[in-house]
């Protein structure tokens, strides 16, 4: 049995895989994600290799209009070694690159995919985002040999799974209870990186594999507010880009 691909917005629980999305190309003008979002989760950190940073929300009623806030945000963790460039992006501020491994997060624009978590679906009524159930069998494939690198994927349905290495999403922990995709490396290009996530985490203020985590309850508020009809983005820069693209962008 094959794997079934499946849109973020479309995602079953029956089956297969998650194709996290496009990523926009970086340029001094606003990336077209960013000029149509009307909800902005914007994640600053101090420099490229500092763990700590803070989250923050906002919305606009349209594409072009000054944002406004949006609620509280919180402190986060990125990577455990900082931010990186996203590789297909034009680096219009200097810094290191994403790759597979690194303990980097993704620095750039980035819309959002699916929500997960341990709960049965009936739990989650409160989020407007697609929810997948992780059940035993709910892998994120980080095997860049794979013919499903950087998908998420339910191992009961693949009679012949083609990695060595993945992410067995039930067993991870408190991390995963509750968590979002952020639609990085797609169509997936092997050691670019995988797997990228919003979850729990934070408390100790040690950094993670790659993902943003942050405290349950910041987390909560986050997802409850998401609603995929408003175009959500991600935006995640060191001080240094964001100083140098707040203009061009017209970032809050």
């Amino acid at each position: 049995m094959g794997v079934m691909r499946l849109p973020v917005c479309a995602l079953a629980v029956a089956t297969g895989a998650i194709v996290i999305g496009l990523a926009p190309a970086l340029r001094a003008e606003p990336p077209t994600l960013l000029q149509t979002a009307r909800q902005l989760i914007l994640v600053v950190t101090p420099d490229w290799n500092t763990v700590q940073g803070e989250l923050r929300r906002f919305e606009r009623s349209a594409g072009g209009q000054p944002w406004r806030s949006a609620g509280a945000g919180g402190t986060i963790v990125v990577g455990r070694n900082g931010t990186a460039w996203d590789p297909l992006m034009a680096q219009v501020v200097p810094g290191p690159t994403k790759q597979e491994g690194d303990g980097r997060s993704p620095a750039g624009v980035f819309s959002l995919g699916t929500a997960f978590g341990y709960a049965p679906a009936r739990e989650a009524s409160w989020l407007k985002l697609p929810y997948l159930p992780v059940v035993e069998g709910i892998e994120c494939v980080d095997d860049g040999a794979s013919g499903v690198y950087n998908q998420i994927v339910d191992r009961r349905t693949i009679l012949q799974p083609d990695w060595n290495s993945s992410e067995k999403m039930r067993e991870v922990g408190e991390a995963y209870r509750w968590g979002v995709v952020v639609n990085y490396n797609t169509p997936a290009v092997a050691k670019r990186g995988s797997c990228i996530f919003l979850h729990i985490g934070g408390e100790t203020g040690q950094g993670t594999a790659g993902c943003t985590a942050m405290a349950p309850d910041v987390l909560r508020q986050v997802m409850a507010w998401i609603d995929p009809a408003r175009s959500p983005v991600l935006v995640q820069l060191p001080r240094e880009a964001y100083d140098a693209l707040r203009q061009p962008w017209a970032l809050p």
